[in-house]
């Protein structure tokens, strides 16, 4: 890595005042140039939104001549890496971090993270990213034992460079730092949300729901995040945002579609 300092985009769903999101930004500061654009609420569990039917806005929090610049933003993580690049950064970034999220991401929580959906934004944009996230929902959780995974993992990232297309979905176990054992290259756990909904009514008599659920893993391989977690590892799963089944082209190809 040159002697120039990294330019680095942080971000975050859990707000930009969570815990997560300021022990990710003290381990950035001792890396690169830092600036943060992150919701101004939370915005856990809302994917890849955008917002289009209403208007964004942006507070600058820092002063001039503060070490980190940063902004909230009234929208979705993705709207906040999008405005970090199109209105905000002079230039594109070297790197966006993206967390660190209060709870897992492993499996298929993937899918539904405004952590990683910031992290995936940032990578269709060109920029190397990574999502970070602890199993521990616990809004005063323990983040020192995991800065100096952060901060390893970070700098391989920015030394080896991430392959094209490819964003970094880390997940820590709720540990202290010497119970870690390790950092584990793993696959996705094959697993699912069983989900129902508790049904009530209003005083006034309409009907309401509240979503719950189990968390169910089918795949007892030891090659995936949700065995590495379970194990006392970091997990790292290379995440791709382009979602063509290529392996299936082939066989689609057999059919009649012409005929």
């Amino acid at each position: 890595m040159n002697s120039k300092k990294p330019l680095i985009l942080v971000t975050n769903d859990d707000g930009v005042s969570a815990p997560g999101i300021r022990a990710l930004i003290s381990v950035m500061s001792q890396i690169g140039e830092v600036v943060v654009v992150a919701p101004d609420k939370p915005q856990s569990a809302m994917g890849h939104a955008i917002t289009i039917n209403s208007t964004l806005y942006l507070n600058k929090l820092s002063k001039d001549g503060d070490l980190v610049t940063e902004y909230s933003c009234s929208g979705t993580p993705v709207d906040c890496v999008k405005l970090a690049v199109n209105e905000i950064l002079k230039r594109k970034p070297d790197l966006c971090v993206s967390g660190v999220n209060h709870g897992s991401n492993s499996s298929i929580n993937v899918i539904y993270s405004g952590t990683m959906s910031a992290a995936v934004e940032a990578g269709i944009e060109g920029i190397p990213a990574i999502g970070f996230s602890l199993l521990d929902y616990d809004w005063n959780a323990d983040f020192e034992s995991i800065k100096s995974f952060i901060k390893k993992i970070t700098l391989e990232a920015l030394e080896n460079k991430l392959p094209e297309g490819v964003v970094l979905n880390v997940n820590f176990p709720k540990l202290k730092e010497n119970e870690i054992k390790g950092i584990k290259i793993c696959r996705q756990a094959k697993a699912q949300w069983m989900e129902k909904f508790d049904k009530r009514k209003t005083p006034s008599g309409k009907d309401y729901y509240w979503l719950s659920g189990e968390f169910v893993n089918q795949d007892k391989g030891e090659d995936t995040d949700e065995w590495a977690l379970e194990n006392g590892y970091v997990s790292v799963v290379p995440v791709q945002f382009d979602l063509t089944a290529h392996h299936t082209m082939q066989q689609l190809n057999t059919w009649k579609w012409n005929e």
